[in-house]
């Protein structure tokens, strides 16, 4: 299907396709998104040679993964993230750009891509809480998205985020309210921003109770299967274990029902559990009644919003940065049930 044919199904002139394909803020949010729907439903592509050509862009979108984080590159929550920019980002003619550098190098590939026009904008993942990448991409003038926020960064930037401290508050409140006092928290990398902020939650949703939590029953760092498993496992040989868990995602809540399994427990009686990030196409936790209690949130939509915004701000440099919070949804299912004394 070429532009004209699009425009015709559309009822609009190719030029108005066109500028909404390639996000000008003179077209209306509700166009602009109608356009992009179509073009992924008829399968339409722009002709990229000519647009750069015309525009001076490259219509490729950069992100930089450091090689101490390449596993990444086979986790099914990155790979969830990338579906959910290239689906929006491509539609409006835009590529993803993926490069792995050593660590600590990440600054100087960003000035390189910009020296070199390799990419138009930069999505940025996994952010420090006083993270120097965003004042450098402000430097060197490089539009940018960041999945997650930098707490103490206070200089205003684009970026898109779940409400990771309400989501882990309500989390530790579900766990209350079933009767569990002894809760451990099984958290991602506390260096990392989102993890800083889920441990947040989860200490104001004890607080509620006047329970402060036994040091013992906090653990973090990668979140895999492995890690999981370990955790879990450690604390049930405590003298007094904790009976309920919460995880910083699917993949180390399978490793922790492993943990709980071997114990000779079952998880939903004897121990509950609530994980995050369930809501995967690999994974999926979205059974009649789910594998998981989960507080859901859908990092593919988190990867649409960001192509989105930084599509427009590709397209308006000049324009205020836009902030998203998503709020997760809390999910009830299999892994979680009364305390039993």
């Amino acid at each position: 299907m070429n532009l004209k044919e699009l425009s015709g199904r559309l009822g609009l002139s190719s030029t108005t396709v066109s500028r909404a394909l390639g996000g000008y803020p003179e077209v209306n949010a509700a166009t602009r998104q109608r356009v992009t729907e179509a073009a992924v439903k008829f399968g339409y592509q722009p002709n990229k040679r000519a647009r750069a050509l015309a525009t001076g862009r490259s219509f490729n979108i950069g992100h930089v993964l450091s090689a101490s984080n390449k596993d990444q590159l086979v986790n099914p929550i990155f790979g969830d993230f990338v579906a959910g920019v290239t689906e929006v980002s491509g539609a409006s003619g835009y590529s993803l750009s993926l490069t792995v550098t050593d660590p600590g190098q990440e600054a100087v590939v960003f000035r390189r891509l910009k020296s070199e026009g390799a990419v138009d904008g930069i999505v940025l993942q996994a952010p420090l809480m006083d993270d120097d990448r965003i004042a450098l991409l402000h430097d060197i003038e490089m539009p940018f998205v960041v999945h997650g926020r930098a707490t103490h960064v206070t200089d205003p930037y684009a970026w898109v985020d779940v409400n990771n401290k309400r989501a882990f508050e309500r989390a530790a409140q579900f766990l209350l309210d079933l009767g569990h006092e002894r809760i451990a928290l099984v958290n991602g990398d506390e260096a990392m921003d989102f993890a800083y902020r889920r441990r947040s939650g989860f200490v104001a949703g004890m607080a509620t109770r006047g329970i402060i939590p036994d040091p013992a029953y906090f653990s973090s760092g990668e979140m895999t299967e492995a890690n999981g498993y370990d955790a879990v496992s450690r604390m049930l040989t405590l003298t007094v274990p904790p009976t309920a868990f919460i995880m910083s995602s699917v993949i180390s809540a399978i490793g922790a029902r492993r943990a709980v399994q071997e114990a000779g427990l079952t998880l939903g009686r004897e121990i509950s559990l609530i994980a995050h990030d369930d809501d995967l196409s690999y994974l999926s936790n979205r059974q009649t009644v789910p594998m998981f209690t989960a507080v859901r949130s859908s990092v593919r939509d988190a990867g649409r919003h960001i192509a989105q915004i930084l599509v427009d701000q590709i397209s308006n440099p000049t324009a205020e940065p836009e902030n998203k919070l998503l709020e997760a949804e809390l999910v009830v299912g299999a892994s979680t049930g009364p305390l039993q004394r």
